[in-house]
């Protein structure tokens, strides 16, 4: 009996994928780039701004780990874009959480003496 595969299937039989190493450290440069840029973020005032700038570096640095490190580019497309897609969607809700914490911030924390001074003042 033959074994049949659907058109866009991969086989897995013919071995390990190797990835070229200058991609490799394309990628890495581009991991350590935005990196750089995520401490560089830091230092500049964006207020609620920050929150999302910070997700969206964390989930780009994710999906080049993931589609480079982990040879997800080179797997069935269906996975990658179900992959992009978890990712958004996870930093989408982070980010919508994270920010409702923004209204209880000072009482995150009973007896923490900054919230404290603060209801003392007239």
């Amino acid at each position: 009996m033959s074994k049949t595969q659907q058109p866009d299937a991969i086989s897995h039989d013919e071995g390990a994928h190797v990835m070229p190493s200058a991609v490799l450290l394309k990628v890495w440069g581009a991991l350590l780039a935005l990196t750089i840029i995520t401490v560089a973020v830091t230092w500049v005032e964006l207020g609620p701004l920050s929150l999302w700038v910070a997700l969206g570096i964390a989930t780009v640095k994710a999906i080049l780990v993931a589609l480079f490190f982990m040879h997800l580019l080179y797997d069935r497309p269906f996975n990658a874009i179900v992959l992009v897609v978890a990712i958004f969607f996870v930093m989408l809700f982070l980010g919508l959480a994270l920010l409702d914490t923004l209204h209880y911030r000072q009482d995150l924390i009973p007896g923490y003496a900054p919230a404290m001074e603060q209801s003392k003042e007239p």
